[in-house]
Protein backbone atom coordinates (compact mmCIF):
# COMPACT_ATOMS: atom_id res chain seq x y z
CA UNK A 1 0.00 0.00 0.00
CA UNK A 2 1.30 3.72 -0.93
CA UNK A 3 2.18 6.00 2.27
CA UNK A 4 1.81 9.63 2.74
CA UNK A 5 4.84 11.97 3.09
CA UNK A 6 3.47 14.97 3.64
CA UNK A 7 1.11 15.36 1.02
CA UNK A 8 2.90 13.52 -1.59
CA UNK A 9 2.25 10.19 -2.19
CA UNK A 10 4.97 7.69 -2.25
CA UNK A 11 4.46 4.95 -3.92
CA UNK A 12 4.81 1.02 -2.93
CA UNK A 13 8.04 -1.41 -3.19
CA UNK A 14 7.74 -3.29 -6.47
CA UNK A 15 5.35 -7.10 -5.71
CA UNK A 16 5.18 -10.43 -7.46
CA UNK A 17 1.90 -9.31 -8.69
CA UNK A 18 0.78 -5.35 -9.34
CA UNK A 19 -2.15 -3.30 -10.03
CA UNK A 20 -2.02 -1.13 -13.40
CA UNK A 21 -2.45 2.01 -10.60
CA UNK A 22 0.57 0.31 -8.63
CA UNK A 23 2.55 1.19 -11.76
CA UNK A 24 1.52 4.81 -12.47
CA UNK A 25 2.01 6.05 -9.37
CA UNK A 26 5.39 5.31 -9.80
CA UNK A 27 5.43 6.61 -13.13
CA UNK A 28 3.81 10.00 -11.61
CA UNK A 29 6.28 9.74 -8.64
CA UNK A 30 9.22 10.30 -11.50
CA UNK A 31 10.71 7.16 -10.35
CA UNK A 32 13.22 5.96 -13.33
CA UNK A 33 14.54 3.35 -11.35
CA UNK A 34 11.85 0.71 -13.43
CA UNK A 35 11.54 -1.43 -16.63
CA UNK A 36 8.27 -1.77 -18.32
CA UNK A 37 8.37 -5.22 -20.25
CA UNK A 38 5.54 -5.60 -23.43
CA UNK A 39 6.17 -9.39 -24.22
CA UNK A 40 3.11 -9.56 -26.63
CA UNK A 41 3.80 -10.22 -30.37
CA UNK A 42 5.33 -7.29 -32.27
CA UNK A 43 2.40 -6.67 -33.97
CA UNK A 44 0.75 -5.98 -30.85
CA UNK A 45 3.36 -3.90 -29.51
CA UNK A 46 2.98 -1.92 -32.64
CA UNK A 47 -0.81 -1.20 -32.43
CA UNK A 48 -0.65 -0.13 -28.72
CA UNK A 49 1.43 -0.12 -25.56
CA UNK A 50 1.45 1.38 -22.74
CA UNK A 51 3.45 4.60 -22.54
CA UNK A 52 7.29 3.92 -22.06
CA UNK A 53 7.42 0.03 -22.38
CA UNK A 54 10.02 -2.04 -24.03
CA UNK A 55 8.95 -4.76 -26.68
CA UNK A 56 10.37 -8.39 -25.73
CA UNK A 57 8.32 -11.01 -27.64
CA UNK A 58 8.01 -13.96 -25.54
CA UNK A 59 10.17 -15.92 -27.70
CA UNK A 60 13.22 -13.18 -27.53
CA UNK A 61 12.26 -12.65 -23.92
CA UNK A 62 14.98 -13.79 -21.84
CA UNK A 63 18.26 -13.47 -24.43
CA UNK A 64 16.99 -9.62 -24.80
CA UNK A 65 16.79 -9.01 -20.65
CA UNK A 66 19.68 -10.49 -20.58
CA UNK A 67 21.40 -8.37 -23.10
CA UNK A 68 19.95 -4.94 -21.80
CA UNK A 69 18.47 -5.35 -18.21
CA UNK A 70 20.06 -5.58 -14.64
CA UNK A 71 19.08 -8.89 -12.63
CA UNK A 72 18.09 -6.43 -9.86
CA UNK A 73 16.11 -3.75 -11.73
CA UNK A 74 12.51 -3.55 -11.07
CA UNK A 75 10.75 -4.87 -14.17
CA UNK A 76 6.88 -4.52 -14.50
CA UNK A 77 5.90 -7.73 -17.21
CA UNK A 78 2.83 -7.62 -18.90
CA UNK A 79 1.41 -10.39 -22.22
CA UNK A 80 -1.86 -10.79 -23.87
CA UNK A 81 -3.78 -12.61 -20.81
CA UNK A 82 -2.62 -12.82 -17.49
CA UNK A 83 -1.06 -16.61 -18.12
CA UNK A 84 1.20 -15.20 -20.78
CA UNK A 85 2.47 -12.65 -18.31
CA UNK A 86 2.87 -15.23 -15.28
CA UNK A 87 4.76 -17.01 -18.03
CA UNK A 88 6.91 -14.38 -18.72
CA UNK A 89 7.71 -13.29 -15.36
CA UNK A 90 8.80 -17.19 -14.24
CA UNK A 91 11.10 -17.25 -17.18
CA UNK A 92 12.67 -14.38 -15.75
CA UNK A 93 13.15 -15.30 -12.12
CA UNK A 94 14.57 -18.25 -13.90
CA UNK A 95 17.17 -16.44 -15.51
CA UNK A 96 17.99 -14.39 -11.94
CA UNK A 97 15.92 -11.63 -12.40
CA UNK A 98 14.64 -10.49 -8.41
CA UNK A 99 12.56 -7.62 -9.08
CA UNK A 100 9.61 -9.01 -10.87
CA UNK A 101 6.10 -7.46 -11.14
CA UNK A 102 2.96 -9.83 -13.19
CA UNK A 103 1.07 -6.45 -13.74
CA UNK A 104 -2.36 -7.51 -13.47
CA UNK A 105 -4.88 -7.27 -16.38
CA UNK A 106 -2.20 -6.39 -18.26
CA UNK A 107 -2.49 -3.12 -21.45
CA UNK A 108 -6.60 -3.94 -21.32
CA UNK A 109 -6.70 -3.40 -17.64
CA UNK A 110 -4.08 -0.21 -17.98
CA UNK A 111 -6.43 1.43 -20.91
CA UNK A 112 -9.85 0.97 -19.11
CA UNK A 113 -7.83 2.80 -15.99
CA UNK A 114 -7.49 5.72 -18.99
CA UNK A 115 -3.39 5.48 -18.67
CA UNK A 116 -1.39 6.54 -21.40
CA UNK A 117 -0.83 4.35 -24.36
CA UNK A 118 1.15 4.74 -27.41
CA UNK A 119 1.19 3.03 -30.33
CA UNK A 120 -0.49 2.62 -34.29
CA UNK A 121 -3.99 1.45 -34.13
CA UNK A 122 -3.66 0.53 -37.96
CA UNK A 123 -0.79 -1.50 -37.24
CA UNK A 124 -2.76 -4.32 -36.83
CA UNK A 125 -3.62 -6.65 -40.60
Amino acid sequence: MASFFGLVLIPEPIQDRSLVSALKNRLDWGEPALTIVDVRDRAAFNASRIMGAIAMPMNELVVRAQASLELVRDIYVYGETDQQTAEAASKLRDAGYQHIAELVGGLAAWKMANYSTEGFPSAIG
